[in-house]
C-alpha cells in the first residue's frame, strides 16, 4: 500500500500567515473606501494618491466615470507596468488589494456622515484611511497609488528617492484639486493626509517596533545572563573603547520588544545602576523571536 505523503512542517504556519494576510487586506481596504465613499467623496475633500485622482475624474467626468472604476484605470495599467520591473511575486498582492478597494468603492453607497462639516471629514476620513492604510501595510500590500508611481519614477530617475517621490505627487494631487473643490476644502485635505500618514506609520510601528540597546557596564555579563533567563533574548557582545581613557569597555547590544523595553531597563538598573544604557527605537526587527524573512514581502 502506497504510503501518503506528509506535509511539511512549513506548510501549516504558511498557510495560517497567508490567511492573516488576506483578514487584513480585506479589513483594511474595506476602512479606506468608507473613509472615501462616506467621507471624502460627499464633501469633495481629495485625500491625495490616485484615490485623489479618481475623485477629480469623476467630477471632471461628470459622474460617468466613478471613483472604483477611476481607481481601477488608474492602478491595474501600473502595476501591470511595474511587474516588469519588480516581478510578479512582489506585486500580487498589491494587485489584488488594488482589486478589492475598487470592489469596496463600489459595494459601499457614497453618501455624507458628516453632514458638510469639513473638520470631522478631515479628522474622522484620515483616520480611517490611515487605519485601512496601516492594516494593509501590515499585510504585505499595498492599493497601488503613488507608491507603484513613485516607484516607476525612481526607476526612470534613480538620484530620485521614492520618500520625495510620493509626498510630491500627493501635493501635486491636493493643489489640483483647488481648482474644482475649492481652496477651503483642499487646506482640510492637507490635515487629512497628515493624519493618515502619521496613523498608518503609527499602526506599523504598534505592531513591528522594537527596541535596540546598547548597554556599557562593567558588570555586562551578569547583565546578558539576566537578560537571556529573564527576557528568553540572546544579547551579543561588541569591542568598544572609551577614547578619553583609552581603555576596552565591552558593550552589550540587544534587540527586545517594547514590552521588554521597560524590563531590561529594570535589569540593568538591579545590576549596575550606574551602567550606561542607549534606549532606541527599530522600526523593523527580524530574525530569531522577531518577524519572520519571507521571500513575499511587497
Amino acid at each position: 500500500m502506497k504510503r501518503k505523503r506528509k506535509a511539511p512542517p512549513f506548510a501549516a504556519p504558511h498557510i495560517r500567515r497567508k490567511t492573516s494576510d488576506l483578514w487584513l487586506i480585506l479589513l483594511g481596504t474595506a476602512l479606506m473606501a468608507a473613509a472615501t465613499n462616506l467621507f471624502y467623496d460627499p464633501t469633495g475633500m481629495v485625500p491625495g494618491g490616485f484615490t485623489g485622482l479618481a475623485m477629480i475624474l469623476e467630477k471632471t467626468s461628470g459622474g460617468t466615470i466613478p471613483v472604483w472604476l477611476g481607481n481601477t484605470l488608474l492602478n491595474v495599467p501600473l502595476i501591470l507596468l511595474s511587474v516588469r520591473i519588480r516581478g510578479w511575486k512582489f506585486l500580487q498582492w498589491t494587485f489584488f488589494a488594488t482589486l478589492l478597494y475598487s470592489f469596496w468603492l463600489f459595494l459601499i453607497p457614497s453618501f455624507s456622515l458628516a453632514e458638510g462639516d469639513l473638520f470631522l471629514t478631515s479628522v474622522i476620513g484620515g483616520a480611517l484611511m490611515g487605519l485601512g492604510m496601516g492594516l494593509v501595510f501590515f499585510g504585505k500590500a499595498t492599493t497601488g497609488g503613488t507608491d507603484t508611481l513613485a516607484a516607476l519614477i525612481q526607476y526612470a530617475l534613480p538620484h530620485l528617492s521614492t520618500a520625495k517621490i510620493m509626498p510630491a505627487i500627493d501635493v501635486l494631487v491636493i493643489l489640483l484639486s483647488v481648482w474644482l473643490f475649492g481652496l477651503k476644502v483642499s487646506l482640510y485635505a492637507v490635515i487629512s493626509v497628515i493624519l493618515i500618514g502619521r496613523i498608518a506609520d503609527g499602526l506599523m510601528g504598534l505592531f513591528r517596533n522594537a527596541y535596540l540597546a546598547y548597554i556599557i557596564s562593567d558588570r555586562y555579563a551578569a547583565i546578558a545572563s539576566r537578560v537571556m533567563e529573564r527576557l528568553d533574548r540572546g544579547t551579543t557582545l561588541l569591542s568598544g573603547k572609551g577614547m578619553y581613557t583609552s581603555s576596552d569597555r565591552p558593550v552589550l547590544f540587544c534587540a527586545v520588544s517594547r514590552r521588554q523595553g521597560v524590563l531590561l531597563k529594570d535589569i540593568v538598573y538591579e545590576v549596575d545602576p550606574d551602567a550606561f544604557m542607549i534606549l532606541t527605537e527599530a522600526s523593523e526587527v527580524r530574525g530569531e523571536g522577531f518577524l519572520r524573512f519571507s521571500n513575499e514581502e511587497f
